[in-house]
């Protein structure tokens, strides 16, 4: 008789059980609070993260709050982002910087430690100077400087950040390296510098320049994509003027590698709606940023693609660590 209670009792128990359970609400879907986008640099990178985490925010239904993490390159921010749970609450508005800041020796991992969740954007430098040089060519900079055998001063936003590396990429295929003395002016800096004559030249992000070109303050000798800057439509590339340079910053989301797939694909179809959206491209002509929307497959790709031409080229210039 107390084993048939006992079974009795049991069997109630998982009854109620049951009933509870299917009267319970279903787990919340993701994301079910705040999701935290590391933004890396200031300037033309902090203006798109600003307007993509509202519009993502949007698609999400939920806010997607930008935080600014800046320093060594992009490294602080990377390693923050890295070290968080895997859960989609944390992700990271990255660029080819995760290649670059690791071959320089600056991160103690690579983009594998990552999961990209889809390209954004993409930015060209390209290269101004003061307008009372009086250069306006490549070919005109490059020739000037190798007949005055004098050093000049060129601005960079650090030591070995994307604007330094290109410049040095391209000054090399100038003929001109040997001649040239880089000064860290940090994010934003370039076109206040230029004017005040404390550089001669300087690589940064077309919109930047735009608004000094267009008052006839400044003048850009040329892009370093392999296409024009739809901003700067009359700009020629480098590799159109004969120097066999093409560097371009893509930019994108990512998060920290074990991030589960269904969150990734809400993400990316979030980044996709705010790239395609009316606002952005509208913004994208005003910031000096080309939107590029890539899945996270195609994104992947790319960075991985990236991360062997950048450790070769660093190498080249004697920049690896």
């Amino acid at each position: 008789m107390q084993s048939l209670k006992s079974s009795g009792g049991f069997f109630a128990v998982a009854v109620a059980a049951v009933t509870l359970a299917g009267s319970l609400p279903a787990r919340a879907e993701y994301p079910e609070k705040p999701v935290e986008m590391t933004v890396l640099f200031g300037g033309t990178a902090n203006t798109t993260a600003q307007l993509l985490s509202e519009l993502m925010s949007r698609e999400l239904g939920s806010p997607v709050v930008p935080v600014a993490r800046t320093g060594g390159g992009g490294a602080i921010g990377y390693a923050h982002v890295q070290s968080t749970r895997p859960d989609g609450y944390n992700i990271v508005w990255n660029s080819n910087s995760i290649n670059t800041t690791y071959h320089l020796g600056n991160l103690p991992f690579n983009y594998e430690e990552f999961a990209p969740i889809a390209q954004v954007s993409v930015e060209v430098p390209v290269l101004a100077v003061n307008a009372s040089s009086g250069w306006k060519t490549l070919e005109e900079m490059a020739q000037a400087v190798k007949e005055g055998g004098k050093t000049i001063n060129v601005g960079i936003s650090g030591k070995g950040s994307f604007t330094h590396l290109t410049s040095a990429a391209l000054f090399d295929a100038m003929g001109i390296a040997d001649q040239v003395n880089y000064v860290s002016y940090g994010d934003g800096k370039a076109p206040v510098e230029l004017l005040a004559g404390r550089i001669d030249a300087a690589i940064q992000w077309p919109g930047q320049f735009l608004s000094y070109v267009q008052s006839g303050d400044l003048t850009v000798l040329g892009s370093t994509g392999a296409e024009p800057v739809s901003v700067l439509p009359d700009v020629k590339t480098a590799k159109s003027q004969g120097y066999d340079v093409d560097i371009s910053m893509w930019r994108g989301l990512a998060a920290p590698k074990g991030t589960p797939d269904e969150v990734i694909a809400k993400l990316e179809a979030a980044a996709k709606a705010a790239a395609e959206s009316e606002e952005f491209v509208a913004a994208s002509k005003n910031i000096g940023f080309e939107p590029a929307f890539k899945s996270r497959a195609e994104f992947g790709e790319i960075i991985a693609r990236d991360d062997k031409f950048y450790a070769e080229l660093l190498g080249e210039l004697g920049m690896t660590k």
